[in-house]
């Protein structure tokens, strides 16, 4: 955060000066008068520190945090252990930000290498960058990975992704050059024959296990279609469903990518979040923005250092691989401490804690009359169901018992997810809540 000191007027007139200039009008002069603002701005006066406060917290009273949520649609609520905010707060992490001379804080390094190393196990893959804006972002930049090491100009991209991370990928593919060949679903998965048919002279294909429907997408099959045609795989993968589902290095996924913010990162009310990239060795050279290297100073102290900096600050911009050039370091801590305290067999509890649940909830849900679950497939910890009832009517409902009800996608289909912050008490009343909807 940076915060906002205005200069004196004697400061404002020593900087005119030094320009050779008199007043803030002259400063001005080149803005066209059509477009200067006149006019002074319908603002409120000034408040007191103790008045804004009390505003703020007025604010703050306005939301209802305690209540039994059963949506996530790409934003899930997990438990944070106490460990990630009393050491992500420390200042020398809190402060830190992205300093563009990194290598003035290897304590910094040494933390984003280490969150590094933990996505790469994580996702079964060779290297990690430090990370990028979010999971939608990171699947843009891994389109720019497939065309530059492919040289090619096509892209497949399974409708099964998030609603969000499609709508990035088609605002980034025109300024890339690309041309995006989106792959329609069967039965709620990524066809495997549209795949096939359209794989020749694709730079690769992007889908996503758990999908937009939570459902387990087929990684290898969809690779090998695609790895027939010498594309590239990028799997956009959920982090909390891989302490307990195969991994996409071991799917043959070429790159992994997905949003961090289950790895300890609260909702925040839509972020920051963190967007995590691995790939295998022989595309480390493509992977965009900030890498972090291990080396060996002149004395053999291990040292950590930033590695491999084809971004555009760093080169020539037409021989960079991105325009990132940042990468959202508090949250990477945070995930890199939450992955760190948890281990394995934490992150494996958590998965099947989330499987569990949200399976219960779905074979409960199911057997109410008039509510089905619209696919047959696999899934982890979201399902779709369907009702001869609005999902309107449903949603109003929920809320008026507190529930915060699964996400309308129709108007008879909902999104459900689950996760091991719900109970079965908070189960058990949903499906109370939807007997009396559908009595």
């Amino acid at each position: 955060m940076r915060s906002y000191v205005p200069a004196t007027r004697e400061e404002r007139a020593r900087m005119l000066a030094s320009m050779g200039l008199t007043s803030m009008e002259e400063l001005l002069r080149d803005i066209p008068e059509g477009v200067r603002l006149r006019h002074p701005l319908d603002l409120p006066g000034g408040l007191s520190e103790k008045e804004v406060l009390a505003a703020l917290k007025g604010y703050a009273d306005e939301n209802v945090t305690d209540r039994p949520i059963f949506r996530g649609a790409g934003a899930y609520r997990h438990f944070i252990p106490a460990i990630i905010p009393a050491l992500a707060s420390l200042g020398e992490f809190l402060t830190a930000y992205t300093p563009y001379q990194f290598e003035m804080s290897q304590g910094m390094l040494q933390a984003i290498f280490e969150y590094q190393s933990l996505i790469a196990r994580l996702t079964g893959m060779d290297a990690s960058n430090a990370s990028v804006y979010d999971g939608a972002t990171a699947a843009a930049e891994a389109m720019l990975m497939c065309r530059d090491s492919t040289r090619r100009q096509k892209l497949l991209v399974s409708r099964g992704l998030l609603p969000d991370v499609l709508a990035v990928l088609r605002t980034y593919a025109p300024c890339a050059g690309m041309e995006l060949v989106e792959v329609p679903l069967a039965e709620g998965l990524t066809d495997l024959a549209a795949v096939k048919a359209n794989a020749e002279g694709a730079a690769g294909l992007i889908a996503a296990s758990p999908n937009c429907y939570g459902l387990i997408e087929d990684i290898a099959s969809l690779s090998d279609a695609v790895h027939a045609c010498r594309g590239l795989m990028v799997a956009y993968a959920e982090p909390i469903s891989l302490g307990l589902l195969k991994k996409p290095g071991g799917l043959g996924a070429d790159i992994a990518v997905g949003d961090g913010q289950p790895l300890g990162i609260p909702l925040s009310w839509g972020g920051p979040y963190v967007g995590f990239m691995a790939t295998k060795q022989r595309l480390l050279r493509s992977l965009p923005g900030r890498v972090v290297g291990e080396t060996a100073d002149a004395d053999g102290n291990r040292a950590y250092v930033l590695t491999l900096q084809a971004r555009e600050q760093h080169i020539r911009r037409e021989k960079a691989t991105s325009n990132i050039c940042s990468n959202q370091s508090l949250c990477a801590v945070m995930a890199g401490i939450y992955m760190t305290a948890m281990g394995p067999r934490g992150l494996r509890e958590v998965a099947e804690s989330c499987l569990q649940k949200a399976h219960y909830a779905a074979e409960r849900i199911a057997a109410l009359p008039g509510m089905k679950l619209s696919y047959g497939a696999p899934f982890f910890m979201e399902f779709v169901v369907e009702s001869d009832i609005s999902s309107g009517t449903i949603d109003e409902a929920l809320r008026g018992k507190g529930i915060v009800g699964g996400l309308s996608l129709d108007d008879r289909r909902v999104l459900y997810c689950v996760t091991e912050m719900n109970t079965r008490q908070e189960i058990d009343a949903l499906v109370d809540a939807l007997k009396e909807v559908c009595a």
